[in-house]
């Protein structure tokens, strides 16, 4: 549930009719947290490969609104232009999952990207399993993040044989994580962040909402998923040159354009398309949505770091679906703690009659 500690406390009071602080709920929420991170050793193990299913990455950084660190000074005065009440710091959240490999032409993809595509007759992801980590002492939270995307990696598929892709978006830290503990894989830029930079193109040359910026955008989006991706680029500014684009707009032209070089590499879109890989980071931008915005970024929230960080291993609990088994592993543990010699007892129960 999307709900704050006060809207919790409330609820709780109101139907169970007991009465807990807001502070008792933040506290009790850190307690189950900690246990998570044990029931990640020893819960159930992600689904594992079967066929010729293909193992899908992802992962994407969101802003968690952040307290004033103890000792940090408050902004005074009026603040400055893009300069905000609270700090943010970002969570990176992590997706693993599975999908059976669906072949399209370039010519199917561009209708999906214009809502004219058949999305019944597409392989859905299973067994979607998130994760989300802030940055910690002694490691980030993207690093943190590929530490758990690469046992999700081991746990799927022991023996290696399964293609693996990652789908993101054109950041280079996440990048960076990828070539480091992922060497094989193979790196696919999200289309929606290339079909962005492309219209963003279009509006250079063509009025918004005109036919001609979306003719424009369909022609150079085509030859990007026909894998020619360098020469889109290199006529789109050779045609910016000859037109005198200047200014504001070319600035805003050049930076699409780089973004869309720099990412070359990871836009071989006619061969994946050709081996029925994913090419959209939808998994991931759901997961921000869910893991992230929907709790964290409620109307006047701030949050400590200790106290984010255990808000996220909860609700990517409760996302993946293990909240019912996580409850009976705390009970256990519970148990346990409270009656160390209860299994002993139980076996000389008949005895003891």
């Amino acid at each position: 549930m999307n709900l704050s500690f006060a809207k919790s406390r409330d609820l709780l009071k109101r139907v169970l009719g007991v009465s807990l602080s807001v502070r008792t709920l933040e506290h009790m929420n850190r307690a189950n947290a900690k246990d998570a991170e044990e029931y990640q050793d020893v819960g159930p193990a992600p689904r594992q490969v079967k066929g010729n299913q293909i193992h899908a990455l992802t992962a994407d950084g969101k802003g968690v609104p952040m307290r004033r660190e103890e000792g940090e000074e408050p902004v005074e005065g009026r603040r400055k232009k893009g300069e905000k009440a609270n700090k943010k710091r970002e969570a990176c959240v992590g997706g693993s999952y599975l999908i059976d490999p669906y072949e399209r032409t370039p010519e199917e993809v561009l209708g999906d990207l214009e809502g004219q595509g058949d999305r019944k007759e597409r392989p859905r992801p299973q067994d979607k399993r998130i994760h989300g980590e802030l940055s910690q002492e002694g490691r980030t939270g993207k690093e943190a993040t590929f530490e758990w995307l690469k046992e999700m990696k081991e746990q799927r598929d022991p023996e290696g044989k399964c293609p693996v892709v990652c789908v993101m978006d054109g950041s280079m830290g996440l990048w960076k994580q990828v070539k480091e503990k992922f060497p094989g894989v193979v790196k696919i830029l999200d289309i929606f962040h290339v079909s962005e930079r492309v219209w963003v193109a279009a509006h250079t040359f063509h009025p918004e909402g005109s036919e001609e910026a979306a003719n424009f955008a369909r022609e150079k989006l085509l030859g990007i998923l026909r894998g020619k991706a360098g020469r889109v680029v290199g006529g789109i500014r050779q045609m910016a040159t000859k037109r005198g684009i200047r200014g504001a707009k070319r600035k805003r032209l050049e930076g699409a354009l780089k973004y869309l070089e720099k990412n070359k590499e990871y836009m071989k879109y006619d061969e994946y398309l050709a081996k029925g890989y994913p090419i959209g980071s939808g998994v991931v931008e759901g997961a921000c949505r869910n893991l992230v915005k929907d709790r964290f970024e409620l109307t006047g929230m701030s949050w400590t770091r200790e106290g984010a960080q255990a808000m996220l291993r909860m609700r990517a609990i409760s996302i993946n679906g293990d909240w019912k088994e996580f409850q009976g592993f705390r009970r256990e543990k519970v148990l346990r703690n409270l009656h160390p010699h209860r299994e002993r007892f139980v076996e000389n129960w008949p005895l003891a009659a």
